[in-house]
């Protein structure tokens, strides 16, 4: 078999990631009642969104409904190495492996930071970054309670100043999300999906 190799290496044993959220009526059928997301390369804002998913894939199998297919939009929209039903189906071999590239991508969204303390006074929410984001950017923020969409209009540094960049981690920005998102994972969502591929590490 011909070696290709760029900057990162090869990925020969570079492995797609597994997804069976439309097998779990069937799991469920047959008696199975623990599945488990594997995610120890992955960020928090993966692991809570794929739970999430799987959540509500469960609770329709469970009550008889048919799967919602939303739920194959919410796992495509976080960053991946492309995906695999692994052997809960036949496959020829090369639909395992991915070997174009050894990092994940996302298309659809990027997980940019946590939302961790409310200020009463300013009425602003402090957002521990993780990836860049800025003033007028359209932001997902996931939460136990529910998921909320919404564009940043106001973003100050911990001075209290405007700014318009948050510039990734470690630093902190306080932008005007609701006091009920406290503690949510926040997603930055792209216009353009085709013109957005951003590698990220999880």
């Amino acid at each position: 078999m011909p070696m290709e190799e760029d900057e990162h290496g090869t990925y020969i044993l570079n492995a797609r990631d597994l997804r069976a959220i439309e097998h779990v009526a069937r799991l469920v059928e047959i008696g199975v009642n623990s599945l488990k997301i594997e995610g120890r390369t992955k960020s928090v804002y993966y692991a809570a969104r794929s739970c999430q998913a799987y959540r509500h894939a469960i609770d329709d199998a469970a009550a008889g409904r048919a799967f919602d297919p939303r739920w194959f939009v919410s796992l495509d929209a976080l960053a991946n190495r492309g995906y695999t039903s692994g052997f809960y189906e036949r496959h020829p071999d090369r639909e395992y492996q991915n070997y174009l590239r050894g990092y994940s991508m996302s298309t659809q969204s990027r997980y940019v930071g946590d939302a961790v303390d409310w200020d009463e006074a300013r009425q602003l929410m402090q957002i521990a970054v993780k990836n860049r984001f800025a003033s007028g950017d359209r932001l997902e923020l996931m939460h136990p309670q529910g998921n909320r969409k919404m564009v940043v209009r106001r973003m100050e540094n911990a001075a209290g100043e405007p700014v318009n960049i948050a510039p990734g981690n470690p630093h902190s920005v306080w932008i005007d999300a609701p006091e009920d998102c406290r503690g949510a994972f926040v997603a930055r969502l792209y216009d353009d999906p085709q013109g957005s591929n951003i590698a990220e590490s999880a």
